[in-house]
């Protein structure tokens, strides 16, 4: 695994690249299977729910290491499967979700690279959403590497 981590020159935007062992329909399972993913990304037993197709809402109830829980809610901007999806996540007071982007990209024949990508309105947010990406990709690598059944 391979990890590059950039930030763009506005200050409100990251950009974070991984190349993982697993092939693209893996990685694009783990991300939308609800199953899967309340099993690597920290999510409350049960809490997922996700209607993966363009303006199709998910939502999740995220555990932080101390136990607390938050409760999120979004929407699929945009789908194409194995390659790319863009998830919105509702931000109370503001009008438009907050966008994620992830691009996947077969490198080989157990490889993807993965691309993470998310323009925030503040330094402080990006900061902290660049974090919990950091996290969701550290989870979903250790998640693959110890396998997982399709």
């Amino acid at each position: 695994m391979s990890t590059e981590q950039t930030t763009a020159a506005n200050g409100f935007s990251y950009t974070l690249t991984r190349t993982l062992d697993a092939p693209v329909v893996k990685v694009w399972r783990a991300w939308t299977t609800a199953e899967q993913y309340a099993r690597w990304a920290g999510a409350a037993a049960g809490s997922v729910e996700m209607d993966v197709r363009p303006g199709g809402a998910w939502k999740a109830t995220m555990v932080t290491p101390d136990g607390g829980q938050f409760p999120l809610t979004g929407s699929y901007l945009e789908v194409a499967e194995n390659r790319r999806l863009v998830v919105g996540m509702d931000v109370p007071g503001r009008p438009d979700p907050a966008a994620m982007t992830m691009e996947l990209d077969e490198k080989g024949d157990h490889h993807t690279q993965i691309v993470l990508r998310q323009t925030c309105d503040t330094t402080e947010e990006r900061d902290m959403a660049e974090q919990g990406s950091t996290v969701l990709l550290d989870s979903l690598s250790a998640f693959l590497a110890a396998g997982t059944r399709d």
